[in-house]
């Protein structure tokens, strides 16, 4: 049948989106380097994938949506409460530092490349922009300080819808001027452009705020049911850019990016799901998105451009990204070794990739000479900076000892009363811990005992964007879900090591469910005679954490004795301050000198007190 060739192409897209996603996770790379090697593999290379044959008159509409999706998901990670708590530095890298990186790009694509000025100025909005799915993976592979990782992890969430904008109104200039200078009069173009910037800002912050502010409504008041609103969400992206566009040529992307905004600002409006639903949706979307761009590439393009734009990329990440760093923290406390980190970071993007695909179509259209070069020109800086970055990065933190220190401290998995009993634990001892659940009663009780947290399924691509991974070195899994630790086990393994998975049973009621449970890996915490609705049972009747040191004289032996069936053992912190953990595969066998920390029962407290064996430190949250 003639559809079948197109049926293998689509499936063929597919799989090998999901193969480049799965060996950028395993090599701890982003993905979209992989999936622009693929495109361009079978592309221009082998010949196997034709684009513009295979979706036709299709592939503009496909690229535009997938571009309105993009930005709409981006925006929805934007709260202004955030970006008002940020430092001036980040303030002012997404502000001044962004103009003069803009200057600087589009004055060397004009220098080097001979590009017209106003396509040179496109060129540089979409270059500037560091979009938080790239930066986010290289920051877990280098470690740096927690200061450097906050301000890169904001620039790239901050300045993604800000790139897309400026590149929207710089589009629309293009435009202008191409019209008047065939209509004959020139001279009304600076006029027309300044309207057709009016009524694009008019109707994508008006259509935006609007639609935004009804959706959040429906959502908030419950007017849809659950099961709706994602998909609901969706065809309401697709319908106001549609009707946008209608009004205003390219007023869609502004207004798909102010809704996202303004719903992501909304008070008490659920939008957690809408954004878990962007993982199945966007990973498949862009994964396709970008072989299909790649695979459109022509080699000949890259001829054309030469090593002149091997200059321009050496200029953005030698001149530009360092002098843009020099000029935002003019002043502030960061040392010259944190700016020198901060000003050799900056892998470009999604949004930079797909917005050039975008507008190089559309000005190819219209006929806009050098708009066929936007798109090689581009993946040529996504390329460069993501492979000299991820290559060196950690060797310059390193260097320049802003590379954090073996990472001690705890992502717990749940934030229940007993996770947040061992996190106050830890905490007396140093060691920090961030508690990850979706529920929301535990997050605000382990926030009011000061305990870092994160609102969300730490398995998800929210978290792959918005966790914090800095200073973390050991998972510990303590769900009353298993298939939630099992997941955070396997999404986890690469990032800390098999030997630092702790997962603690769920159940002991028979041999197969627990093997069941632990097939994803990570060591018994806690023993293998424990499980979650052990260590619960004994919260709710009333046990505390409690420190207990050891002596010549009150062994680990008399402890077992003493505390027998009344306390289970937890840690283990040796003299030097080294915490061990007890798990069912490992024996740790304290001596005199170290401390243990039991959850007992109360009665094992009451007839202890006063006793050799010490009562250094309680814990008991129940609430």
């Amino acid at each position: 049948m003639v559809e079948e060739p197109a049926i293998i192409a689509f499936a063929g897209i597919a799989a090998l989106s999901i193969f480049c996603q799965w060996v950028a996770w395993w090599v701890k790379l982003p993905a979209i380097l992989f999936l622009l090697l693929a495109g361009i593999l079978i592309g221009p290379v082998m010949g196997w994938l034709d684009p513009d044959a295979l979706f036709g008159d299709l592939l503009f509409p496909f690229v535009s949506l997938s571009v309105a999706v993009i930005l709409f998901e981006g925006s929805l990670t934007l709260k202004l409460s955030d970006i008002a708590g940020l430092q001036t530095v980040v303030r002012r890298m997404v502000t001044s530092g962004l103009l003069v990186t803009w200057a600087i790009i589009a004055l060397a694509t004009f220098w080097f490349l001979d590009f017209p000025p106003a396509l040179a100025f496109l060129f540089g909005a979409l270059a500037l922009v560091t979009g938080p799915t790239v930066i986010i993976p290289m920051l877990r592979t280098i470690r740096p300080t927690a200061k450097i990782s906050n301000i890169l992890r904001w620039e790239g969430i901050v300045i993604d819808p800000i790139g897309a904008l400026l590149a929207v109104l710089v589009y629309e200039f293009i435009v202008s001027m191409n019209a008047g200078q065939v209509d004959g009069h020139t001279g009304k173009v600076f006029v027309e452009t300044i309207f057709t910037f009016a009524r694009i800002l008019f109707i994508g912050v008006s259509i935006g705020v609007v639609c935004g502010h009804l959706l959040g409504l429906a959502l908030r008041k419950h007017w849809l049911p659950e099961y709706l609103h994602n998909i609901a969400t969706l065809a309401l992206v697709f319908s106001v850019f549609a009707v946008s566009n209608q009004f205003e040529s390219e007023a869609g992307l502004l207004t798909v990016t102010v809704m996202g905004i303004w719903l992501a600002n909304m008070d008490r409006v659920p939008v957690q799901d809408i954004l878990d639903f962007k993982e199945s949706l966007s990973i498949m979307l862009i994964s396709t998105l970008f072989i299909v761009l790649a695979a459109r590439i022509d080699f000949y393009q890259f001829r054309q451009l030469g090593w002149a734009a091997f200059a321009v990329l050496a200029t953005i990440q030698f001149v530009a990204r360092p002098l843009k760093i020099a000029l935002s923290t003019w002043g502030s406390s960061l040392t010259w070794q944190e700016r020198a980190l901060l000003g050799w970071i900056a892998p470009r993007g999604i949004v930079a990739a797909a917005v050039a695909a975008l507008f190089s179509l559309k000005l190819q259209n219209i006929g806009y000479a050098k708009a066929d070069l936007l798109v090689p020109l581009i993946f040529l800086v996504i390329i460069g900076t993501v492979v000299l970055q991820s290559m060196t990065a950690r060797f310059f933190a390193k260097l320049l000892g802003v590379a954090e220190p073996e990472p001690r401290n705890f992502l717990i998995i749940g934030a229940n009363p007993l996770a947040r009993n061992i996190a106050v634990a830890l905490k007396k001892q140093g060691i920090e811990s961030l508690l990850c659940d979706t529920n929301w009663n535990y997050i605000r009780a382990a926030r009011m005992h000061g305990l870092a947290t994160f609102y969300g399924n730490a398995s998800s691509q929210m978290a792959d964007r918005r966790l914090d991974l800095v200073g973390l070195g050991k998972l510990l899994a303590l769900s009353s879900q298993s298939e939630v630790n099992a997941l955070a086990v396997h999404r986890y393994k690469r990032e800390f090591g098999d030997k630092y998975l702790f997962v603690l049973k769920t159940q002991t009621s028979d041999h197969e469910s627990r093997s069941e449970e632990h097939s994803s890996g990570g060591f018994t915490a806690f023993g293998d005679e424990v499980s979650y609705q052990d260590l619960s049972a004994m919260i709710a009747a009333g046990a505390e954490m409690r420190e207990t040191k050891l002596t010549d004289s009150f062994d680990f032996g008399d402890y077992s004795r003493r505390f027998y069936k009344k306390a289970v053992p937890m840690f283990a912190v040796n003299p030097k301050g080294r915490l061990n953990i007890f798990t069912a595969e490992h024996e740790i066998k304290p001596a005199a000198g170290w401390r243990l920390l039991s959850l007992v029962l109360p009665e094992a407290s009451a007839e202890d007190e006063g006793s050799e064996s010490g009562n250094d430190m309680k814990v008991k949250l129940n609430e």
